[in-house]
This record gives C-alpha cells, structure tokens and sequence, in this order.
C-alpha cells in the first residue's frame, strides 16, 4: 500500500516526519533508485526506499517493552568502551527494540524500548510534554533547596529548565516531575541548589508506572497501556498541528 514517504521513514525509526521532510528536500531519499521529491508516496513492500544509500525497513509486529534498568547499565545497545549495555538485560525479548531515550548509566527506574519508530520519535520530540516523575535521594538541605528547585533554574551550559512539580518524600527523598529530556537534568538542577543526588530512579512516564517490576527484568506493556501512551502523544500532538 502507498503511504507518504515521510511517514515510512519516521515508522522506520530513522527521523522525526519533520526531519524527514529535510531529508527528502536535501535529495537524500531515493525510492528504486531515483531520488524521491518531498510529498511523493511509495510502497514498502514492492519498492526499495534508501536513505543515505541505505534500505529502510519496517517492522512488521510492533514490540513495547518497559525494563527495570539498574544503575551500571548504559542506555544503548552497544557500548565502544566495553560497559555494560541494557541489552544484557534484554533476553527473550520477542524482537530486536530500541531504548527511547536515556537513563544515565548512574540511574535506574522506567525505560521504555519499542521498535515502533514512530512513537518512539514523537516521545521524544523536542516539543513533548510527556512528563517523567523520579525519586532522587539527596545529601543537603533540601528545606532551603526546594524554593529553588521549584522555580526556574539556569543549569552550567546557560540553559533555563523548570520542574513540573517537586515534592518532598522525606527528609532525604524528592519527587521531581519534569517533561524534558537533557543530559543528567535532574542531578544538575539539584547541583545548582546545592544538593548531590545519591540515587535517582525513574518511576513513571507518562501512562506508564514502573510499579513492582523487579530491577534488571522487563515486561511487554499491555495493550491498555500501549493505548493510553498513544493517547497521550497524540493529546500532544494536536497543539503541534494547529
């Protein structure tokens, strides 16, 4: 069946629909052969689309599994320095899927690997507003902290971020809500207000909850769960559209 260029490609997991329409301007998109023009359809199953020279593929059975990650694993696949990588973790799994995103090799808690490229590239849209809830043990004076940490804070590269929500769990123990994604935020938000986060576990995102899933095991999300998390982008989604 005929679909947009820029849809198969962001199903592939290779780009955002955005980015693909860049691909497709920039002529790095060929289907059997000749470069593709951006609003030009073709089938998957009867031809041969390439991006950068290479075929894209589709899967056919779309997985969605959340893993317990414990903290010494890296979020990739494959690690160059030899670390230990989550997919140590990932035997049995019914197909080959991906990490959405990132928890620090130092953190634990919720990942989320699919190999639906499509939802996995709305998740993690710059725009998105799918919120992440951590509990973070901290050394320091989290009474003073806690003003600081609730509005907004500049972290060591100039970049302004603000939390969701944040609540005290205990003398020791924060709840942090945020819904972007930048390199270690939350341990540098606390820095800046003169906490050291000891210990950062990711329990929810969005629809779903870590609950009692063993550290270093997974689990398939269920089918209610797979449709509260679509309905959750597309809620998203709709302001990006307007």
């Amino acid at each position: 069946m005929n679909e947009r260029l820029q849809k198969l490609i962001s199903a592939a997991g290779i780009a955002s629909r955005r980015r693909a329409e860049e691909l497709l301007r920039a002529g790095r998109v060929r289907v059997n052969g000749a470069v593709a023009g951006l609003g030009q359809s073709a089938d998957p199953d009867t031809d041969t689309i390439t991006v950068d020279g290479r075929p894209i593929r589709i899967p056919t059975e779309k997985v969605y599994l959340m893993l317990h990650k414990p903290r010494g694993y890296v979020t990739t696949l494959s690690d160059e320095k030899g670390r230990p990588d989550v997919s140590l973790l990932l035997r049995g799994a019914p197909a080959r899927v991906y990490p959405v995103g990132r928890l620090d090799m130092d953190s634990e808690g919720l990942l989320l690997l699919t190999n639906d490229g499509a939802l996995a590239n709305a998740l993690m849209h710059p725009s998105g507003e799918i919120k992440k809830v951590y509990h973070a043990t901290v050394r320091g004076d989290t009474a003073l902290a806690l003003p600081r940490l609730r509005a907004p804070i500049t972290l060591d590269d100039g970049c302004t971020v603000q939390a969701d929500a944040v609540d005290a769990l205990g003398d020791d123990t924060l709840q942090i809500t945020i819904h972007e994604g930048r390199n270690r935020q939350i341990r540098r938000m606390c820095a800046a207000v003169g906490l050291h986060v000891s210990r950062l576990v990711r329990v929810s995102e969005g629809p779903l909850l870590l609950g009692d899933l063993p550290a270093g095991t997974w689990r398939a999300l269920t089918e209610n769960e797979i449709s509260e998390l679509q309905s959750a982008i597309k809620a998203q989604e709709s302001p990006r559209d307007t």
